[in-house]
């Protein structure tokens, strides 16, 4: 499944004279309950952005390489990965894409809830940006997602493309 969640247009920063881009988030989660906390944080932020929503790794690999029904993506500027999916799992995206000189440039946070050590040592061999675990407590991970963007979308200088 493939939903654009919410667009927030151009901004003009305070006190200065240039504009704040938008920002693409591709959120590949499958998780209905996390996924809807993850739309609620990123509905507080000030920041101009545009959060795409797909449960499916196959789709999602689908929409990075703009293929079928993706042929118009939007390359995403930031990607929020959950390890455990349908179709090709985290492990297998994170790698596709790092290997991909088109697409190895986009930071991946892996949002997962595994705790297992390989995952972790495979994601930052994979050059994965950053592991996070997800709380099962869902107050808990709005405010865990609110600091991932507030760090990449307010503190962090991203590519441009």
């Amino acid at each position: 499944m493939y939903r654009c969640i919410l667009a927030r247009e151009t901004i003009t920063a305070p006190c200065m004279n240039e504009s704040i881009a938008e920002r693409v988030v591709l959120v590949i989660e499958n998780n209905p309950e996390h996924l809807s906390r993850i739309e609620a944080a990123f509905q507080e932020s000030p920041m101009p952005h545009r959060l795409v929503a797909i449960a499916d790794g196959t789709e999602a690999l689908d929409f990075l390489h703009r293929q079928g029904k993706f042929c118009e993506a939007i390359r995403p500027d930031l990607i929020l990965l959950d390890l455990n999916l349908s179709g090709r799992d985290g492990r297998e995206i994170l790698q596709e894409i790092k290997i991909n000189p088109h697409l190895k440039r986009i930071p991946i946070v892996i949002l997962t809830m595994s705790t297992n050590e390989a995952d972790i040592f495979n994601s930052y061999a994979l050059q994965g940006n950053c592991y996070v675990i997800k709380t099962a407590d869902l107050n808990q991970l709005f405010q865990v997602v609110r600091r991932i963007e507030e760090f990449w979308l307010g503190i962090v200088t991203l590519p441009v493309e």
